[in-house]
């Protein structure tokens, strides 16, 4: 019953994003614009309500967040190591890292709401707060190191940082964060209308991450592709059991862990590939595998979590 509740929800809602641009009732402008919107203004205003309306209580401590956190690196370390021993071509080496480690904030917010309610979206929320920053510093390294030898490197990089130290994500994340140490809780009106605005997020995000998937590049694609999307659903959630359990880490606190290493790929890998000269082709067929697969290896967690 868990798997019912918990992901046909998102999967009917990617579907229904996929079927409505086959249609035509959306197109690329409205999915960008639906992008943009969700990205700066109501998933930010959703983590700043949901982490700052409650005294933030963590099973474990922090001892969670380290455990991810060395699950993402020591995973960085080995994609690396598949693609200098395959190997990969350094086209393509920046678009298969990332996909390897880089995960869907979207899709994860919508199944922790669903499995684990605002308890789990507190200790998520937190958690992609801490783990964002430490995975785009990990891609854009990869992604300048494989590219070419241009003279702009310096100039893309900063960008990238400056963007980083301005995500909204980060931002609210943080501000919630400060917010439920210092007061825990809104007034109702402010409550309320934090709330309206957050009920609009989800079905937004899973709309556009469904319009934007792609077959088309998939064929030409389809080994590294589906050797990315194991080292995200199989190698990621195999190596945090290892950190998790080094760590001593139990309760709820295990089971939204469990479920982050578990989440299809960011869609952003397409973007940060364009911007950073790698194959936007095989950005494009990692990103369709990993959100296919991914509800295989959801699944299995919530079931394993109960």
């Amino acid at each position: 019953m868990i798997l019912l509740n918990a992901l046909f929800p998102v999967l009917a809602l990617i579907l229904a994003g996929t079927a409505f641009k086959r249609w035509q009732l959306t197109d690329s402008s409205f999915l960008r614009t639906s992008d943009r919107l969700v990205y700066f203004i109501f998933f930010p205003v959703m983590l700043f309500w949901k982490i700052g309306s409650a005294p933030l209580q963590f099973d474990n401590g922090w001892r969670y967040l380290a455990a991810c956190a060395l699950a993402v690196v020591g995973l960085c370390g080995l994609s690396l190591l598949f693609i200098r021993l395959r190997p990969v071509p350094p086209f393509k080496a920046g678009s298969f890292n990332q996909g390897c480690y880089r995960f869907n904030t979207y899709i994860g917010m919508a199944v922790v709401i669903n499995a684990f309610g605002d308890a789990g979206v507190q200790l998520y929320g937190i958690l992609i707060g801490m783990i964002i920053p430490l995975i785009n510093v990990l891609c854009v390294s990869v992604l300048i190191w494989y590219g070419d030898n241009g003279d702009n490197r310096e100039g893309r990089l900063a960008t990238t940082l400056k963007h980083l130290l301005a995500n909204p994500l980060i931002i609210a994340c943080v501000g919630g964060m400060l917010y439920a140490k210092l007061v825990g809780f809104f007034p109702l009106s402010i409550d309320n209308t934090l709330k309206l605005m957050s009920q609009v997020t989800l079905p937004l995000a899973l709309f556009s991450i469904g319009g934007s998937l792609s077959f088309t590049n998939l064929r030409d694609n389809m080994g590294l592709a589906l050797a990315s999307a194991g080292f995200k659903l199989a190698m990621l959630p195999l190596l945090g059991l290892f950190f998790l359990w080094m760590f001593g880490v139990t309760g709820l606190a295990w089971k939204v862990s469990l479920l982050f290493f578990t989440l299809p790929t960011s869609t952003a890998i397409y973007i940060l590939s364009s911007q950073l000269h790698s194959d936007t082709e095989l950005a494009s067929a990692v990103i369709v595998m990993s959100t296919l697969l991914s509800f295989g290896s959801m699944a299995l967690v919530l079931l394993w979590a109960g």
